[in-house]
């Protein structure tokens, strides 16, 4: 299955400048480790206001328990509020072969 997932990363306050390059550092890897994996398909960062951090990402999982356990594995989900939209294919998409 395929999941369209919106993220939004709120730092909580007081953390320092170091866990935050740490911890976006690790997503940095995690991500790239998921992508191998065939997880996630493709990101991208839509405009952003000042201090505001929003990705949008295509997902694959077998489901959405396996796509929770995904999004709880990558270092900035304790910061994120997540919407995740289930896709199906579309009998029309030029994609589909």
């Amino acid at each position: 299955m395929e999941f369209l997932v919106d993220m939004r990363t709120t730092v909580p306050p007081g953390t320092s400048d170091e866990e935050v390059a740490d911890t976006r550092r690790r997503e940095g890897v995690r991500s790239r480790e998921l992508a191998a994996l065939g997880h996630i398909r493709r990101l991208w960062k839509p405009p952003e206001g000042p201090g505001e951090w929003h990705t949008i990402g295509l997902f694959a999982a077998g489901d959405e328990e396996e796509l929770r356990q995904v999004l709880e594995s990558m270092p900035l989900h304790a910061w994120m509020a997540v919407t995740v939209t289930p896709l199906k294919p579309h009998p029309s998409d030029p994609g589909r072969s």
